[in-house]
């Protein structure tokens, strides 16, 4: 095992490495459906019958792991350690691959994504933990700003082999371009089912390293403090352990402000962005493998950025640098957003010619040349529909693009928007406590087009200035939130409170995530990109104001002084 404390230049080294690969994996975690998400979604939902919320659900579902092991990461860190807990982050992500890679229909593939998103959740408490405990005051900052840079580089690996993939299954449509329509849909086809499943593959050997890695570690020495003599503080502070809780006055502040910046960092809706990017650029108007290079240089940009905050985190300090990140998130959402509103405010409504196509309570359309005429198209201008429907109360989306080289049918049936009753929401909605729809209320349902819109596929030239817009915003968010959201994560909470704190702390922050997530594409169907991009400008802007007037400095503070802010009592005086 590597000593922290025995020979402080090596093991420090090996400590950062081994947390930086465990911000690899959170990076990945984040990352790698971006790029599979197109080609997911092309083949699934054509032999699966997957419904665009199943879909948001595939994407959340490793925030709803993130929340799930948010609610135990604190306790589990207490019961068997900061190390043991980062093992076992490891082996779950190792796990989760060939579930996902091997899946043949939704259970699978959403279980997978749900082992992930626990060692994600498992990762974002230990890690910084872990690093807080571990490291003196002055390399603090940047131990958790190298978590981050490693994040960052996990979103970059996992855009470089999006991008690799997206070239294969390019090359692929191009070979199979002379075959008949039928083979050359089999033969696309069968390349994207392949892109997305090697995807996943590829990231099996960064789970290995980090938990095969993680075992060499020593464990915190704060939390074998802890365990042999009942006291939470570092060594030079021997008073006795307040016999305080979570709710304690002198906790509460810390705790809450802690709360409030993990939450908002979210509601910026960067993870939504990350791992609906390609298919955000995609709508912009950038085609194929182009929104795959945009994805590439956007992640690279965010580790640049973040090397940049590495270098700047123990010099300016934590709040200048959330002022100046949030500044920018909110300049770049709103521009984004601009740009998208230009384009939805073109559009054309389409729902009485959609619903005039209706049959038996279905419909099923294909948006060639023949089908843009019946909706008033003339020319070769690449268009989009989008369509929004109900049966009932199961609600659903599905867009169709013509200048794509499958042309799938959109296909509007019962069975495949209406999912079955559960034995969890059959137990809920006996005693009137399930929020969902109730299948039976839909079973007779006529299907209702809800809305219907067509319009020209944006140019190529406004998909780059999405991106232009994109990159500005996750420029901003490396610089700030990025970096500093770890810090306030493991800095702000007394140690006495800190595992639990941190672990309710991030459980707000993946419930937020996971929320964003689980409505982003009925929302963006409903009512356009732009919606979302305005919605997280305006919690920025609160995000902002937060580190204005609330947060505290902390660079280059012990832990005990950082407490003393809050508790007002004299450092040393009584210790937690």
């Amino acid at each position: 095992m590597i000593d922290a404390t025995a020979s402080p230049d090596r093991a420090m080294r090996y400590l950062l490495f081994i947390a930086g690969m465990g911000g690899l994996l959170y990076g990945i975690d984040v990352g790698i459906i971006a790029g599979a998400l197109p080609y997911l979604e092309s083949t699934a939902t054509v032999a699966w019958k997957l419904t665009t919320q199943q879909l948001s659900f595939i994407v959340a579902a490793v925030l709803l792991g993130s929340v799930l092991s948010s609610l135990f990461a604190g306790a589990l860190a207490d019961a068997i350690g900061r190390r043991w807990s980062m093992v076992l982050a490891g082996a779950l992500f190792t796990v989760s691959i060939p579930i996902i890679s091997l899946s043949e229909g939704y259970t699978p593939l959403l279980l997978g994504r749900l082992l992930q998103g626990i060692s994600g959740g498992l990762i974002g408490v230990v890690v910084p933990l872990y690093l807080a405990e571990s490291l003196p005051a002055s390399r603090r900052g940047r131990g958790a700003a190298l978590f981050q840079l490693m994040l960052t580089i996990g979103l970059v690996g996992a855009a470089l082999i999006g991008l690799s993939q997206a070239q294969s299954v390019d090359a692929a449509t191009q070979a199979a371009a002379a075959l008949p329509q039928a083979a050359r849909a089999e033969a696309v086809f069968a390349a994207q089912d392949r892109a997305w499943r090697t995807i996943f593959w590829i990231c099996l050997g960064p789970g290995l390293v980090f938990t095969l890695g993680s075992l060499a570690l020593k464990e915190s020495p704060r939390w074998l403090a802890l365990r042999a003599h009942g006291k939470a503080s570092v060594p030079e502070a021997q008073a006795p352990v307040a016999r305080d809780s979570l709710a304690s006055r002198r906790y509460v502040l810390p705790f809450l402000l802690a709360c409030l910046v993990l939450a908002l960092t979210q509601a910026t809706g960067i993870n939504s962005i990350l791992a609906y990017v390609v298919t955000i650029l995609n709508q912009a108007g950038l085609p194929g493998a182009t929104a795959n290079l945009a994805d590439v240089v956007l992640k690279v940009l965010n580790a640049v950025m973040t090397v940049l905050a590495v270098a700047l985190v123990d010099r300016k300090g934590r709040r200048f640098l959330l002022m100046l990140g949030s500044g920018t998130i909110v300049l770049a959402l709103l521009a984004a957003g601009l740009l998208f509103r230009g384009v939805e405010s073109e559009q054309r409504d389409v729902r009485a010619a959609i619903e005039a196509q209706v049959r038996d309570g279905a419909l099923s359309l294909r948006l060639d040349q023949a089908q843009l005429a019946t909706l008033g198209v003339t020319g070769e201008a690449p268009q989009q529909l989008t369509v929004a429907y109900a049966y009932g109360p199961f609600t659903n989306v599905q867009s169709r693009r013509s200048d794509d080289p499958l042309l799938p049918s959109m296909t509007l049936r019962r069975d495949d928007a209406v999912s079955e009753d559960s034995v969890i929401g059959a137990f809920l909605r006996r005693w009137h406590l399930n929020p969902f729809a109730d299948p039976a209320a839909a079973r007779e349902a006529p299907l209702t087009i809800e809305r219907a819109w067509l319009g020209a596929v944006p140019s190529e030239t406004h998909g780059w200035q999405v991106a232009l817009a994109i990159c500005l915003f996750v420029a901003g968010f490396a610089v700030g939130p990025g970096v500093c959201v770890w810090l306030a994560l493991s800095e702000l909470m007394p140690t006495r409170i800190r595992s639990n704190g941190m672990s309710i702390a991030l459980l707000i922050n993946q419930f937020v995530s996971t929320l964003i997530a689980a409505v982003f594409l009925p929302t963006v169907g409903y009512y356009g990109y732009s919606t979302m991009f305005f919605f997280g400008a305006s919690f920025t802007v609160l995000y902002f104001l937060t580190a204005a007037f609330l947060l505290p400095e902390t660079k280059n503070k012990t832990l005990e002084e950082i407490e003393h802010h809050f508790t007002k009592i004299r450092p040393g005086a009584q210790s937690n």
